[in-house]
């Protein structure tokens, strides 16, 4: 738009420079050629440079010969001279009159008289006609745009249901892929539950704990009694029901945990002196929210209302 513009404003001052030019030859076409000489011998300017120069009068060789004009520009206007009018010998011929025409007299015809009372019910039929016509081409009129108004109407509707179709084939591919994606999220963690179960059926020769991914290393500590086993229960228990973030540290987590008798979670916090990250401590205190009902059958003698255990990534 702005190259159009500029564009234009070139052309409409190009077309007033050149109408500019040819006015202003124009202008010098018409004034006399002394003119440019007086101009030039004003300026004193060499008139070899005068473009526009009068004509010169032929100059013969020779001596200047004087001469006195005769004839109509020089010699007086003759003298009038009266002649004597010659009478005329031919009679002329006796003056007949034309006959004159006999005048017709024009015949009046008499007009009919009025009618006492006019007839009034032709022109009211006249103008109910007119009336009726100028209706009926209004509501052919009416009609006419009623029909395109349909069509327009039909038209927005039918590209509005177009574009609703397209948008429910959208949302249904959508629903179709969420649903893969559930059903193979399922399958996978079906398989990893399979896996798990597999390695838990395996007779490692230890004692029967919670079933657990790995097996527990401990801390290479002393405590081998029922509250040690209580909480490697545990641990084994969140680690199950934890899904690691990316960039989680290898470090230990002290974690704080409210619980019923049965195992219920009332309260889960993760230490302020936890290294990990926001979404580190989310996934240990929503790990421990799932692993709930929390180890208890077998350590009531152990069981503690409130805990603090070590939270270790595996």
């Amino acid at each position: 738009m702005y190259r159009e513009s500029r564009a234009t404003a070139w052309a409409v001052f190009l077309a007033a420079l050149l109408h500019l030019g040819i006015i202003g030859f124009l202008a010098l076409a018409t004034v006399p050629c002394s003119f440019y000489e007086q101009l030039f011998a004003a300026l004193h300017l060499p008139a070899g440079l005068n473009p526009i120069t009068c004509s010169k009068p032929l100059e013969l060789p020779g001596a200047v010969i004087e001469a006195t004009l005769v004839g109509p520009t020089g010699a007086p206007p003759p003298k009038a001279v009266k002649t004597r009018p010659q009478p005329d010998t031919v009679p002329p011929p006796p003056s007949v009159p034309p006959p004159k025409p006999a005048l017709e007299v024009p015949k009046v015809k008499t007009l009919p008289p009025p009618p006492e009372h006019p007839d009034v019910k032709d022109q009211e039929k006249v103008v109910a006609q007119g009336l009726e016509k100028a209706a009926d081409a209004v509501r052919e009129q009416e009609e006419r745009q009623r029909q395109r108004q349909a069509e327009l109407d039909a038209q927005a509707a039918k590209r509005k249901e177009e574009e609703q179709r397209k948008v429910e084939e959208l949302f249904a591919q959508m629903d179709r892929l969420s649903h893969q994606v559930k059903h193979l999220d399922s399958k996978a963690k079906q398989a990893e539950q399979q896996l798990r179960d597999l390695e838990n059926a395996k007779d490692d020769g230890l004692p029967d704990l919670p079933p657990a991914a790995q097996r527990q290393t401990g801390t290479n500590g002393a405590d081998s009694g029922l509250l040690g086993q209580y909480m490697a229960a545990i641990q084994n228990a969140v680690t199950q029901n934890w899904l690691r973030p990316d960039n989680m540290p290898n470090v230990p987590c002290v974690v704080h945990i409210t619980q019923l008798p049965g195992g219920d979670v009332l309260n889960v916090e993760v230490d302020p002196a936890c290294p990990y990250d926001e979404i580190g401590r989310r996934s240990v205190e929503n790990a421990v929210l799932r692993a709930q009902p929390l180890p208890y059958k077998g350590f009531e003698s152990v069981f503690r209302r409130k805990i603090d255990f070590i939270f270790i990534p595996r």
